[in-house]
């Protein structure tokens, strides 16, 4: 019996309890987790891969994240974002990589909005990896965002998947026009 890890959450994000939450997968034969670790750590890589970022500003230790770094980007029309690295275990045999970031947009009721975005990558029997994002949002900005179909989070994250497996096969794929839907 194979097992697979999950996302470890903080309360406040619990799924089912927030305002929007999309989870991802992938799981992708003849790659492995440091492949896509790689890609996914260095900040620095994921315009090359990813349409949905812009203004990407690494913390001061450089554009590999670390556990305790601030980093700076622009996501789905949002503007640009602090976000704090909460969690950051690179997979090594055996365990699962983990990152994890938080963001808050402070405002008035109308425009705040509290995310936590989590990340796990781990290898599985077989030469496959399997890639999970998942993210669980807080505020009037997320419910509404939620409730658009289709839903523009699900494909922009399903986007950043295929982009990551892609860019780890030295493949470029073309993105979903998330501006059209």
């Amino acid at each position: 019996m194979a097992t697979q890890s999950a996302i470890v959450w903080p309360r406040r994000y619990l799924p089912g309890t927030t305002d929007n939450f999309v989870s991802n997968e992938v799981i992708a034969k003849d790659l492995t987790a440091s492949q896509i670790w790689h890609l996914l750590a260095d900040i620095s890589k994921w315009e090359t891969y990813y349409d949905n970022v812009s203004q990407i500003t690494p913390p001061e230790s450089g554009p590999v994240l670390q556990r305790g770094d601030r980093f700076k980007f622009s996501t789905f029309g949002f503007p640009v974002l602090t976000c704090p690295v909460q969690e950051f275990v690179p997979p090594v045999e055996g365990q699962a990589g983990r990152i994890a970031w938080s963001a808050k947009l402070e405002g008035n009721p109308d425009t705040e909005v509290d995310v936590y975005h989590a990340w796990l990558v781990e290898n599985l029997e077989g030469d496959r990896v399997r890639i999970l994002t998942q993210e669980s949002q807080i505020g009037k900005p997320a419910a509404e965002l939620s409730a658009k179909k289709p839903s523009r989070m699900l494909l922009g994250h399903q986007d950043w998947l295929d982009g990551l497996v892609a860019a780890a096969r030295g493949q470029k794929l073309e993105s979903t026009n998330l501006g059209s839907i």
